[in-house]
């Protein structure tokens, strides 16, 4: 991804596209997995665009791929940009469309299709900061920014916590919370981490604030 980066003025741009190949018997190999590995990849290149702010035009999407031209238990990667489906927005949309070659010419290809995602459980955080009132803060979409930057979603008015301090982001049906290299790092339940996934009466530490995990969406 980053290899092939574009840098513009107000934003670096990463492909969106990736063919990961695989000698044939590696592929076949994982079996049945092929379809959820190529997922995974694809969530886990949308999780690193978005921790290393990068823009992408599209969500990513992986494609596996039988090369007998790769060594075994070696793997090549190409990447490229595409431009996003009609009708689906940046970086937020999920396919229903099947991956892989459309043509079909290539019997070594694997088409792959996407495996729907559960959703993120719905949470909101009770915020408590130095200097300010207990709040309630919802997690829309489980995903939420946190840092003293204005362009938080979530901004803290905490001296010890950096500008771009952590992510709490949806992953495969969970919420995952990301520490962004912060000077003074992060801690859930009072162990120091960088990625985590969440749950229910977690208690995240972000410089002195505190981040209290509910479930259920605030009420009014």
């Amino acid at each position: 991804m980053e290899a092939e980066r574009l840098a513009a003025s107000d934003r670096t741009l990463v492909p969106n596209r990736f063919v990961v190949r695989l000698n044939p018997d590696d592929l076949a190999g994982f079996g049945e997995m092929q379809v959820s590995l190529a997922t995974e990849l694809a969530d886990g290149a949308l999780l690193f665009a978005r921790v290393h702010h990068y823009t992408l035009v599209d969500r990513p999407r992986v494609d596996l791929l039988a090369d007998p031209q790769v060594e075994r238990s070696d793997i090549a990667v190409d990447a490229r940009f595409a431009d996003p489906i009609a009708g689906r927005g940046r970086d937020t949309a999920t396919d229903d469309s099947p991956r892989g070659d459309s043509t079909g010419s290539d019997p070594t290809s694997t088409r792959v299709f996407v495996v729907p995602t559960p959703a993120p459980p719905q949470v909101r955080l009770i915020v408590n900061g130095p200097g300010h009132p207990a709040r309630v803060v919802p997690v829309p979409g489980g995903t939420l920014r946190i840092g003293r930057a204005p362009d938080n979603d979530l901004v803290l008015g905490d001296g010890r916590a950096s500008r771009h301090h952590g992510l709490i982001a949806g992953r495969l049906g969970a919420l995952v919370y990301t520490d962004l290299g912060s000077t003074n790092g992060s801690r859930v339940n009072g162990e120091p981490v960088v990625e985590v996934v969440l749950r229910p009466g977690d208690r995240i530490l972000v410089g002195d604030t505190t981040l209290d995990v509910r479930l259920g969406e605030s009420r009014s």
